[in-house]
């Protein structure tokens, strides 16, 4: 009929369908079930809702590597900056797949908070945290990480690298960088 909403309805289920799923995933991350809470906290990022941020937090101390590194990449898929310092104390967990994804969330937020952990974690063992971490100070794109991401072109891993320099370029520089 003419000027009848008909999307309005449709809005409401759909939101009746978003709320029901974030509650199922918030109580799947509680569960004694480790697949359950990775999975929980994998589609916690996906549905983006702020009301997850308290939990994932939590999640970050979860028991199991996989629960912890789903939760960063979470954290960083849901805008806000509120878990920054929580994952940057990720920078420093025992598993380099920790390290790696709270690298990346802390790029999404771009929170210049992170600046100086991150650029700690250019010294990582690990190629792949290094190359995550270049990532992340690329899209961060403070001035202060220049000099250690230039120090970067000289890392044995070519990956890392290549981060590196797309870590630089992103940022800019006052000088012209060596080709690598």
């Amino acid at each position: 009929m003419a000027g009848e909403d008909s999307s309005v309805p449709g809005r409401e289920v759909e939101g009746l369908e978003r709320e029901k799923k974030l509650h199922q995933y918030l109580t799947m991350l509680e569960s004694g079930d480790l697949n359950a809470r990775w999975r929980a906290a994998d589609a916690l990022g996906e549905l983006g809702d702020s009301r997850a941020v308290q939990p994932l937090i939590g999640a970050l101390d979860d028991e199991y590597v996989d629960v912890r590194w789903k939760a960063a990449k979470a954290l960083g898929l849901i805008d806000g900056r509120e878990p920054v310092l929580p994952l940057i104390q990720g920078l420093e967990d025992d598993s380099p797949w920790v390290r790696a994804g709270a690298a990346w969330a802390l790029g999404k937020i771009g929170d210049p908070r992170a600046v100086e952990p991150l650029i700690r974690l250019l010294d990582d063992t690990k190629p792949r945290v290094r190359r995550m971490a270049a990532w992340a100070l690329g899209k961060i794109g403070n001035p202060r990480a220049r000099e250690p991401l230039v120090r970067l072109l000289g890392d044995a891993d070519r990956d890392v690298r290549l981060a590196g320099r797309q870590a630089l370029d992103e940022i800019g520089t006052e000088r012209e960088i060596p080709s690598i």
